[in-house]
């Protein structure tokens, strides 16, 4: 078993690096097969993931990622985040704050295989639009009293 705490940390400089100018540099941390999903998206191999990356950074002003301790599990680890991003055209061009959670695995080469990421979509999105935010917000609000 390969020792993952080089590779992990590699991982998480390079997320407080990316931006939409710099896109390449996912290809040292991920494998060129990698399997990626979130909430709105599932894909396969590392040209679809910077296409996939190069639309959400497009806009983005500033974004930001605080990592807590990994759990590490064989080649598997999983670790809790909160991304910090500014969108001008989300919450007025605000920062928005949403905690997720990710699940990677490391395959023997030290990159990313297979990496699923877990958020509140609404959180990210919905609520942070003009028309349709105050609703998801009511709607939340209502199902959890």
């Amino acid at each position: 078993m390969m020792a993952l705490e080089p590779a992990l940390e590699q991982f998480f400089n390079t997320y407080q690096r990316l931006n939409r100018d710099n896109l390449d540099l996912l290809g040292g941390i991920y494998s060129d097969d990698i399997r990626f999903s979130d909430p709105a998206h599932s894909l396969k191999g590392l040209p679809a993931l910077r296409d996939y990356f190069a639309e959400l950074y497009a806009n983005v002003e500033q974004i930001r990622f605080d990592f807590s301790a990994p759990r590490i599990s064989n080649d598997q680890v999983f670790v809790q985040w909160v991304m910090r991003l500014r969108h001008p055209r989300l919450n007025r061009g605000g920062e928005i704050e949403v905690p997720g959670i990710s699940c990677l695995h490391f395959a023997e080469n030290g990159l990313v295989d297979d990496h699923r990421d877990y958020f509140d979509l609404g959180l990210l999105l919905y609520e942070q639009l003009p028309l349709l935010g105050p609703l998801v917000r009511a709607v939340k609000r209502r199902f959890s009293a």
